[in-house]
C-alpha cells in the first residue's frame, strides 16, 4: 500500500506541458523560467547540465495551494545543447524527470487567425521551402493545440507539435495544421541575421476575432459589449470572450519571451470593427503585463510586438471601406507604428500582397515569404536596435493639393523615386541605394487630372 501511495504521488511530478526535448529557452539578459507540478511541500532541485558537468542548480518547493514549483535560471549565453533535470524529494522518495538537447536563444510567440495558421505547404514555392530545413536545426518549433476554456488555464491542455527540429513533415502538415508558415519564415530570417538559436511557439486559430484572444480585463477597458456573439457570418472560429486567451495564451504566461508577432483582424471587419483601435492596443498592453508578471519579471515589461497589416481584398465586386478601416485601426488610428499608443511595436505592410488567385481567398496571400521578411526587418530595428536599418516605407510629411495646376504635391520623410507606368499609374519606390529590395515598390492609381511630376 505504501508503494502504491508513493507511486501515485510521484505520478503528479512533471514539467509544464510545453517544456520538453529540443526546446529553446530565453537567453541573457533574461533568465529562463522552468516550472511544473509536484507533491505539495516537496523539495525540487533543478539542474542544468552540459556534457555531464553541472552548470547550475536551483532549489525550490512545491506550493501547497497550487501544486506548482518554479525556478528562474541564471541568464545564459546563446548556444547549447544542454540537459535539464528536475528532482523531487518528498519524505524518502526521490523522483527525477529530464529533457535533453536544450538550446538558449530568443523565444518568439506567434499568434492570430488563419493567415498566421497557414502552413508552409500552403504558400508559394512550398516544395523548395520544405526542402530547405537542414541548415536550420537550431530554429526549434512548437505548436499549441486548438482549445477553448471558460477560465484561465495554468497549463496547456494539449500540444499539437511538441518542441521539434524543423522538418518537411512538421512544417507542411496539411492546411492550417501544426506550424505557422509566417512564424517559421520569420524565425528563419532572424536566424540568418542572429546566428544563434531561435525558438518559435505557434498558437493561432483561423476565423477568430480579437475578443477571443483578449482577457476580460482588456475587453472591459475598451467597453466591449458581450452582446452579438451569435449568427456571425464572417466568423468561423470561436468568438466568445477570452476563450482562446484562457486556453491558448494564458497557459504560456510563465514562459520567458523575447517578443510576439501577430496576424489577425479579418474576423473583425463586421464585428466590433469600430472598437479595434482600442481592443488591439489593449491586447498588446495586457499580454505584456501578464507575461512580465508570469515570468517573475524576466520577460520585458514592454517586450517587442510585431504585427502584419491586412492585405487588400481583390474581387470583381464593388470595393468597400471595411478592410481599410481595420488597417487604420491596426495602428490605433495613427497610420504608423511605433507610436504613442503602441510603443515598441512594428508592422509588416501587406496591403500590396493581395492574392487574386489564392485558393484560400485573396485575403490569404500565399506570398508569406515577403510578409515574414518585412516582419523580421521590423524586429531587427525595434527588438534588436539596428539603428541604420530601413524597415518602414516612406511616410508623407506634407501633402498639398495644387488645384489650379491639377497637381498633388507629396513630401516624404525618406528619399524616394517616382516612375511613370502609363497615363493612369505611377509607382513610388524607396531609393534602392537605401538597401531595400526593389520589390518593395508600390503602385498608386491616379486620375488623369492629377499627374506625377518631379516635385513629388
Amino acid at each position: 500500500m505504501l508503494f502504491c501511495l508513493l507511486n501515485s504521488l510521484g505520478a503528479g511530478f512533471r514539467f509544464a506541458s510545453y517544456i520538453g526535448d529540443y526546446m529553446v529557452l530565453q537567453k541573457e539578459p533574461a533568465g529562463a523560467v522552468i516550472w511544473g507540478y509536484g507533491i505539495p511541500e516537496a523539495t525540487v532541485t533543478v539542474t542544468l547540465w552540459r556534457e555531464h558537468e553541472t552548470v547550475m542548480k536551483k532549489v525550490t518547493h512545491v506550493e501547497a495551494h497550487s501544486n506548482k514549483w518554479m525556478v528562474v535560471l541564471d541568464p545564459m549565453k546563446p548556444g547549447g545543447p544542454y540537459e535539464v533535470t528536475a528532482q523531487q524529494t518528498f519524505e524518502k522518495m526521490n523522483l527525477t524527470v529530464g529533457v535533453h538537447d536544450v538550446l538558449f536563444g530568443d523565444v518568439w510567440l506567434c499568434s492570430g487567425q488563419s493567415n498566421m495558421q497557414m502552413t508552409v505547404s500552403q504558400i508559394f514555392n512550398a516544395v523548395s521551402e520544405l526542402a530547405n530545413t537542414t541548415a536550420y536545426t537550431s530554429v526549434r518549433i512548437l505548436s499549441v493545440s486548438l482549445n477553448q476554456a471558460e477560465q484561465e488555464l495554468e497549463d496547456l491542455a494539449e500540444v499539437d507539435l511538441e518542441w521539434s527540429k524543423p522538418t518537411a513533415e512538421n512544417l507542411g502538415h496539411g492546411s492550417f495544421e501544426y506550424m505557422s508558415a509566417v512564424c517559421w519564415l520569420f524565425g528563419r530570417n532572424l536566424y540568418d541575421t542572429l546566428r544563434y538559436p531561435v525558438g518559435l511557439v505557434s498558437s493561432s486559430w483561423g476565423g477568430t476575432p480579437i475578443e477571443a484572444w483578449s482577457s476580460g480585463r482588456s475587453l472591459k477597458a475598451c467597453g466591449v459589449s458581450k452582446e452579438g456573439f451569435t449568427s456571425l457570418v464572417s466568423i468561423s472560429g470561436p468568438s466568445k470572450h477570452s476563450v482562446l486567451w484562457n486556453a491558448m495564451i494564458h497557459p504560456l504566461h510563465n514562459m520567458t519571451l523575447k517578443g510576439v508577432i501577430w496576424y489577425q483582424g479579418e474576423a473583425n471587419i463586421d464585428f466590433n470593427r469600430d472598437l479595434y483601435n482600442c481592443t488591439f492596443p489593449a491586447l498588446i498592453e495586457d499580454w505584456r503585463q501578464t507575461f512580465h508578471l508570469g515570468s517573475q519579471g524576466q520577460t520585458e515589461r514592454l517586450f517587442p510586438f510585431g504585427f502584419v497589416q491586412l492585405s487588400a481584398v481583390l474581387s470583381d465586386e464593388d470595393s468597400d471601406d471595411r478592410f481599410p478601416q481595420i488597417r487604420w485601426h491596426q495602428t490605433a488610428d495613427v497610420g504608423y507604428v511605433p507610436n504613442r499608443r503602441m510603443p515598441n511595436t512594428f508592422m509588416a505592410v501587406a496591403m500590396d500582397l493581395g492574392d487574386r488567385t489564392s485558393p484560400f481567398g485573396s485575403i490569404h496571400p500565399r506570398d508569406k515569404q515577403t510578409v515574414a521578411y518585412r516582419l523580421h526587418l521590423g524586429a531587427r530595428a525595434v527588438a534588436y536596435g539596428e539603428k541604420t536599418l530601413t524597415f518602414q516605407g516612406p511616410l508623407p510629411e506634407k501633402i498639398e493639393l495644387l488645384a489650379d495646376k491639377g497637381l498633388l504635391s507629396l513630401t516624404y520623410s525618406q528619399q524616394i523615386e517616382v516612375q511613370r507606368q502609363d497615363h493612369e499609374i505611377f509607382e513610388v519606390r524607396i531609393a534602392e541605394t537605401m538597401g531595400v529590395p526593389p520589390e518593395w515598390g508600390f503602385s498608386i492609381r491616379i486620375s488623369s487630372t492629377v499627374r506625377p511630376t518631379s516635385s513629388i
